[in-house]
């Protein structure tokens, strides 16, 4: 079955096992969510009811696309400005495209497919899945996620006591030296 989403302002054709990279959204690595906004639905030749239809997805890693490059220019003005620009995304693994009824039997299944996913995963962290997770690690939440920061607590610095190299005498401020007279100036 296959179906039409509509998702950041853009369209997707979606069938279950695909992986598509859309627009951020909230959420972390291996989450599962719902996109809601069907627009079409259907298998082969045959349309379904896209008010009926529900496509679940699993976040796979939230990251950054293609670098693109923005360079302004003013001829004989000598006018310059370039800079980059990587557009956060989500890269999403389609799971189940359906009507809701086969939506509450898919959660089972897929809690239980996590859970043996889960030693292998741990066994073997140069795959490209463990890869991406780490780099969703250092991407930055969407706009109104609370999220909070852990802060690694800086080492207090010494404390300084009064006892140091120098005498009692030699701590107080040195006395000031009188100015210099300046000469007095011609007339």
């Amino acid at each position: 079955m296959f179906a039409v989403v509509r998702t950041g302002g853009k369209q997707y054709r979606v069938a279950p096992g695909d992986k598509i990279a859309v627009e951020k959204l909230a959420g972390n690595a291996g989450d599962t969510i719902k996109l809601g906004d069907v627009i079409l639905a259907g298998e082969g030749d045959k349309l379904a009811d896209a008010a009926k239809t529900v496509v679940s997805a699993e976040i796979i890693a939230q990251a950054k696309s293609e670098k693109v490059t923005v360079f302004k220019k003013r001829r004989r003005h000598n006018y310059r400005r370039k800079a980059g620009h990587r557009q956060q995304m989500t890269l999403l693994r389609i799971v189940q495209v359906g009507d809701q009824k086969a939506e509450k039997a898919a959660p089972k299944k897929e809690a239980a497919s996590k859970a043996e996913k889960a030693p292998k995963a741990e066994q073997a962290p140069a795959t490209e899945a463990a890869a991406t997770a780490h780099e969703a690690e250092r991407v930055e939440p969407a706009k109104g996620v609370e999220v909070a920061k852990e802060t690694k607590a800086k080492k207090a610095a010494p404390v300084k006591d009064g006892a140091g190299s120098k005498p009692a005498d030699e701590k107080k401020a040195p006395a000031k030296k009188p100015a210099a007279k300046k000469p007095a100036a011609k007339k």
